[in-house]
């Protein structure tokens, strides 16, 4: 099991009350929230492996170079690390790491790279079946049926998870199981400053790509190179054309890395916390004793 860290953390802190603070008064919703999210993912899913998959690098320098619009909207005057985190989220990152370090689950980043593309890498290492847990459907691109990779989509909640396999993506949005990368460059995705092709939507995306299986299919029956349907009319073809810049560099904003310089790691649940008086210090400090007793009974901790 993969998670999509930041995309975890950022449900919990909208979907557990901010009323939910430290013995002190400091805001951990988010943190109490994604704790009580491995417990119950652990529970449901019963995981053997599980990795906390970091954004070391929200805003890689290699997807600005390429397309400078990549989540430009998000940076933050003077703060351009932390992109728009909201008052209240901010603190509370370290403090999941900390709590993910003294209970022992492995949590993983790589410098200059997301959280998608450590999934992406770990994903295309892994031999056997794997579940990323995610809100974003940028990592929709990953699912294949062959190994099998899934994605748990969280736009319902933890309580209401959509198990996305190629036929649910095939029956979402029309095209191939495997071709959500291609219908991404070619819609974008206004949320990370993706423009996509001008004047091109859903609908003419997913119709391009179940016609032509790609990006490169549809610019090479654009070019004559192959034959031409009735998806490629002369007001798509004068689209493509305007977009050629774009579609050149796209590809290296959309799509996952697979290759991230990161270490072999021991993704094994723990049998046992890490620092199991650590652990104990971070519950009493930020409140969270509750929190980390449903994660003690979910892996079944002595």
């Amino acid at each position: 099991m993969l998670l999509d860290s930041a995309s975890l953390y950022f449900r919990t802190f909208y979907g557990v009350p901010d009323t939910v603070v430290s013995p002190d008064g400091i805001p951990v919703n988010a943190a109490r929230g994604f704790i009580d999210a491995i417990a119950t993912l652990v529970r449901t899913r019963r995981p053997t492996e599980l990795v906390a998959c970091w954004d070391d690098d929200w805003r890689p320098a290699f997807r600005v170079a390429a397309i400078p619009s990549y989540k430009a909207h998000r940076v933050v005057e003077n703060e351009p690390e932390l992109g728009d985190t909201p008052d209240g989220l901010g603190h509370q990152v370290p403090i999941i790491a900390d709590l993910l370090e003294a209970a022992g689950i492995c949590r993983l980043g790589s410098a200059g790279f997301e959280a998608d593309d450590v999934i992406g890498t770990l994903a295309t290492r892994a031999s056997g079946e794997v579940e990323i847990v995610t809100g974003d459907r940028d990592l929709f691109q990953l699912v294949r049926d062959d190994q099998p990779i899934r994605v748990l989509y969280t736009a319902r909640g933890l309580g209401n998870l959509e198990t996305v396999d190629e036929a649910w993506i095939t029956a979402k949005y029309g095209i191939p199981g495997h071709g959500y990368a291609d219908y991404a460059v070619l819609r974008g995705d206004p949320s990370d400053g993706l423009p996509g092709v001008k004047g091109i939507g859903d609908k003419t995306a997913a119709g391009l790509i179940l016609a032509y299986g790609s990006v490169q299919g549809v610019l090479d029956a654009a070019r004559g190179r192959a034959t031409a349907t009735g998806a490629l009319t002369a007001g798509v073809l004068r689209k493509l054309a305007a977009a050629v810049d774009y579609l050149a560099v796209a590809q290296v904003v959309v799509l996952v890395r697979r290759d991230c310089p990161i270490p072999d790691v021991s993704a094994q649940l723990p049998a046992a916390p890490a620092d199991p008086g650590r652990l104990a210090a971070l519950a009493s400090r930020w409140g969270l004793q509750s929190a980390v007793n449903r994660l003690r009974e979910a892996l079944a901790w002595a």
